[in-house]
């Protein structure tokens, strides 16, 4: 018997309502699979922003292409776990971004085998200058960004309306996007690349961001709705 079946069924098999175990279970999946996915893909973001490639002509780092999904995975927590929960998240996803940072440093400050052969590459690519302002500014922009997001939203479902889930997504992303890119542009790349490339980085990042803002608001609806009446 799976554990919906042993919730609603008492002894001898009588039906009875589902218990509040099993439905904080369900919840606690739910909170388990976004928590995870938000983390990884801000790690991910995080790293590969390492590179800059050149996409349509214009110069952009390309953890731009994972990142912008991460502030509809914000709106999912906030859904799932609420508002204070989710401020924990993004606080916690900044701790772990950064102690990895810290430890690929460190990593980068091993001597390397010699039969290895691919020491100085690690180092060109994990160099602590480059490492260093890129994640950090990365991070910077991710706490305040999807702190703001997190305002925004919870504003939107308990003054404005909690109908229009998709709408909900796309205001409070419109909001904290803009603040993101600019940090994160300005904060990474400004005074290191020539400033013709880093409005490059941001335009096209802010073009990028809300498209990829746009193909993931359907994640919204992955998780029931809460009773926003309660917040």
């Amino acid at each position: 018997m799976n554990i919906q079946n042993v919730a609603s069924s008492g002894v001898g098999g009588t039906e009875r309502p589902r218990s509040s175990d099993a439905i904080a279970l369900t919840l606690t999946r739910s909170a388990v699979v976004v928590i995870a996915l938000y983390i990884g893909a801000q790690m991910l973001a995080d790293f590969t922003s390492l590179k800059i490639g050149i996409v349509a002509g214009l110069a952009v780092d390309m953890g731009t292409f994972i990142y912008p999904i991460t502030f509809t995975l914000r709106d999912v927590a906030h859904k799932t776990i609420g508002k204070r929960n989710t401020q924990a998240l993004i606080w916690m996803a900044a701790g772990v971004n950064l102690f990895a940072v810290f430890y690929v440093w460190w990593v980068s400050s091993v001597p390397g085998d010699p039969s290895w052969g691919l020491d100085a590459e690690w180092g060109a690519v994990f160099s602590a200058a480059l490492l260093g302002r890129i994640v950090i500014a990365s991070i910077i922009a991710e706490v305040i960004s999807e702190l703001i997001d997190t305002e925004v939203y919870h504003w939107f479902v308990t003054r404005i309306t909690h109908r229009h889930q998709w709408a909900r997504v796309l205001v409070s992303n419109s909001v904290s996007v803009p603040i993101d890119n600019l940090i994160f542009a300005v904060g990474a790349f400004g005074g290191v690349l020539p400033w013709e490339v880093v409005w490059q980085i941001f335009v096209f990042n802010l073009a990028l961001k809300y498209a990829v803002t746009v193909v993931s608001m359907p994640l919204i609806y992955v998780t029931r709705d809460r009773d926003w009446s309660e917040q």
